[in-house]
């Protein structure tokens, strides 16, 4: 057995569920024989095993160009209590044999294994060790010790403590990843550090992760990560470019802020109604430099009928002592000490029982205002005839409240949105009287006690006015999901069950899970009775695409009550004929209809439209090929839902960038698909890549339409024979007062229009020419409005949710 390959990957040690030592690796015998494994104490005493559990190892028939066949090369053996096993045998010994030859893949001393079972006690991760702006080191993880808990320290190079700031907090995302026993759901197993750069002196500071039995240190190299970690602008963090060296966000954002003058005037605006807005703020221990920026930004508001909330939770009065002495004098400013810190939502609740203006704007304790923003939130309420939710776009600012960045321009209200993430989080203000309808922030929900509040709000609200100004500014430290968003995975679940709550009230029986990406969440809408859908599918030719886009169909899709019409349209080839005459067979949900006139996209699919015996319409182009499974339930479960009248899908290129993922209205000039090429792994701006959402047009490359809603407003307009047929049909469907709605999670191959080529020829420019200047008469008012679900401060040019240039 000279020849024989092995490798011991890994060595783990389960202290809780019988002492257990497992070995996980793999071997390659040369003859391609199953060995069996015998381990052996101190040379010759033979200790049982259990069952040898063993699996396929593709990594390592690639890495050895061997194919195992039947083999089954991996394996993890698992010795159980290896604490008697160490105190009872000076070494062990673990062998492959085959038949009577054998040969040592692992060997062991009692001192050697003591230190192995004290290494394996305590575990840690740093999820992320960063500094920003070259002020602020933030270090974010996680440990866990088996015998106990662990306490983090952070030590200087001389081992003195760290003069810094670290709390504590649950991580049932890592229990969950991890397989960990329940009992750590309920340990603060998280960390999060924050300590101010410049006191850090030295080269490198050092963690020590201190367990009941052993304690483990980590070195963090301090100049090296300031070189690593140089300041990162708007286009570094959200699309991986090198910042613009002429201009960055702050830059943008200094030259679009309201300026002296500007606030100048607004003083003088005398608006209709002014009501008083009641900022509520729930105070805990919060730092004074902190609180009295939030103050100051508030009294340097240009509209002065406002109200400043403070209910503090506080165990000492510091922060009620320095209100008093700095600001005593103004009777705008309401401060009161809570007899016990309740959480984050009776605190907050307490503020609002201070407050008596006709509005509430929620603000948290370390954040702060432009100011203009109270201006911007009336004018808004006067244009809007006294709207009972508003909200603004938003930005963070650095600890030291020097640096602005990852501005999120935010979408028009946006439900489907809403119910992925809480996209509207900063400014929201709500209409006091409302809250006497859904209630205040109820602590079952604390971690996600707005997003909660959120959807009571937008589910009783008349109107949801979006002002798409950046107005509010989200401190970037580690006591905040600002710096990075699963800083407080705790808060999670919370937001799972405020999503599955917000259904059960909406009536709509619906599944939650979490996803992969902090804070987004997913819906399965249950699909009500099992309603027919017809998909349509235009054809001239081209038979290997069709032969495609239905062999995939039929091979991949779960949903089955589902017909198909192929609408023939003038092809040439005798051999698509032939092509028709086997697909009943082949196919029997597939039916041929057959379009004599000359082509015209919109024709076409109203002639099939008008056969077609489904409660929905699926259009569908020849040239695409099915992923996802249940790419027909993604879209029904959604069309099914009231005032929705169509769904689109999430198309790629045959090399997987994004073909589609929306279209927006004014993008390139008439309408454009959204990151279109992009990487189809990317997430898009804020999460928009991969978020169900209300959206002002899709593809009919693939959308699903309500057959009902579909005849109601004409169907497709027929002067548009090849272009803006399907922005056209989401454009009088979002008219007569329907909803528009992209899904990421209906995916699909487009290879982008094999049926009827190219605009290469005059003729075909002309007419194209002659639908451009169509749709822009028809949609002329919707079009200089610009995109309801696209911020205006962004890009019409880019279509990669740039920052949008200024008019010269």
């Amino acid at each position: 057995m000279e020849e024989l390959s092995f490798s011991i990957d890994e060595e783990r040690y389960d202290d809780r569920h019988g002492h257990i030592l497992s070995l996980v690796g793999w071997y390659s015998h040369p003859e391609k024989k199953q060995c069996q494994f015998e381990l052996i104490g101190d040379g010759y005493d033979r200790i049982e095993l259990p069952q040898v559990e063993l699996c396929e190892r593709p990594d390592v028939a690639q890495a050895l160009g061997i194919d195992f066949g039947s083999i089954l090369p991996g394996f993890t053996v698992r010795i159980p209590e290896a604490l008697k096993l160490g105190e009872k045998y000076q070494s062990l010994e673990l062998f492959l044999k085959d038949g009577e030859e054998r040969i040592c893949i692992w060997e062991i001393s009692a001192d050697e294994l003591d230190e192995l079972i004290k290494e394996n006690l305590v575990e840690f991760h740093l999820d992320r060790v960063e500094v920003l702006y070259d002020t602020m080191l933030e270090i974010q993880g996680w440990a866990v010790d088996q015998r106990g808990s662990v306490e983090v320290t952070v030590h200087k190079e001389d081992t003195e403590l760290l003069d810094c700031r670290i709390q504590r907090g649950r991580r049932p995302d890592v229990v969950e990843r991890r397989g960990l026993d329940d009992i750590y759901r309920k340990q603060e197993i998280g960390f999060r550090i924050s300590a101010a750069l410049p006191e850090i002196p030295g080269k490198k500071i050092i963690l020590h992760f201190c367990g009941d039995s052993v304690t483990k240190t980590w070195d963090i190299d301090i100049q090296e990560l300031k070189k690593q970690n140089k300041p990162k602008g708007f286009f570094e963090r959200l699309f991986k470019k090198e910042p613009q060296k002429e201009e960055g966000y702050e830059q943008w954002f200094d030259r679009h802020r309201a300026d002296k003058r500007e606030l100048r005037k607004q003083k003088r605006t005398s608006f209709e109604q002014k009501p008083k807005i009641s900022i509520v703020v729930p105070l805990y221990c919060t730092p004074l430099p902190y609180l009295k920026e939030l103050v100051e930004s508030v009294k340097a508001q240009s509209y002065s009928n406002w109200q400043l909330c403070l209910a503090d939770g506080s165990p000492d009065n510091r922060a009620g002592e320095f209100l008093h002495k700095h600001y005593g004098k103004e009777s705008r400013l309401v401060y009161h000490h809570l007899e016990q810190n309740g959480g984050i939502s009776t605190n907050t609740n307490g503020a609002i029982a201070l407050a008596d203006g006709e509005y509430l704007m929620l603000c948290d304790h370390d954040d702060t205002l432009e100011p203009d923003a109270l201006y911007e939130i009336v004018k808004a309420i006067n244009e809007n005839h006294e709207p009972d939710v508003l909200y603004t776009d938003e930005d963070k600012v650095s600890m030291d409240g020097q640096h602005y960045f990852d501005p999120h321009f935010k979408s028009d209200f946006n439900l489907f949105r809403l119910r992925d993430n809480n996209y509207i989080c900063h400014i929201l203000v709500v209409k006091k009287s409302l809250t006497d309808k859904v209630g205040l922030l109820r602590p079952e929900f604390d971690g996600a006690q707005d997003y909660d509040f959120i959807f009571r709000c937008c589910e009783q609200a008349d109107q949801v006015v979006h002002i798409p100004k950046v107005l509010y500014h989200w401190r970037c430290h580690m006591d905040s999901t600002a710096a990075d968003p699963s800083s407080k995975d705790y808060a999670y679940e919370a937001g799972k069950r405020a999503v599955k709550e917000h259904y059960q009230r909406m009536g709509i029986e619906t599944s939650v899970e979490m996803t992969e990406r902090p804070g987004w969440y997913r819906s399965y809408v249950k699909i009500q009775d099992n309603p027919l859908v017809t998909v349509i599918i235009p054809n001239k030719d081209h038979t290997e695409d069709l032969e495609l886009c239905l062999f995939s169909m039929a091979k991949k899709s779960t949903y089955k009550n589902y017909e198909v019409l192929i609408v023939e349209n003038n092809s040439e080839k005798p051999e698509t004929f032939e092509y028709y005459k086997k697909l009943p067979e082949r196919y029997p949900k597939v039916r041929v209809l057959t379009w004599e006139k000359e082509f015209n996209y919109s024709a076409i699919n109203n002639f099939a439209a008008a056969e077609a015996r489904g409660e929905y319409l699926l259009f569908l182009n020849n040239d695409v090929e099915i992923l996802t499974p249940r790419w027909i339930e993604e879209m029904l479960q959604i069309c099914q839902q009231k005032d929705v009248a169509c769904v689109g899908a999430k198309l790629y290129y045959p090399d997987d960038t994004i073909q589609h993922a929306g279209v927006v209205l004014g993008l390139g000039g008439i309408a454009g698909h959204i990151m279109c090429r992009a990487s189809g792994d990317d997430p898009g701006y804020f999460g928009r890549m991969i978020s169900v959402q209300e959206i002002s047009a899709v593809t009919a490359a693939c959308m699903m339409a309500r057959a009902e809603d579909f005849h109601a407003v004409g169907g497709f307009d027929e002067t548009f024979c090849v272009a803006f047929n399907d922005i056209d049909l989401c454009m009088k469907f979002r008219a007569a007062g329907k909803k528009v709605v992209f899904t990421p999670y209906a995916e699909l191959y487009h290879y982008e229009s094999k049926s009827r080529g190219l605009e290469d020829t005059p003729e075909k420019q002309f007419r194209f020419d002659k639908e451009v200047k169509r749709f822009e008469e028809k949609w002329s008012e919707q079009l200089a409005k610009g995109d309801p679900y696209y911020n205006p401060n962004l890009s019409v040019t880019e279509g990669d949710c740039s920052l949008r240039e200024d008019e010269k």
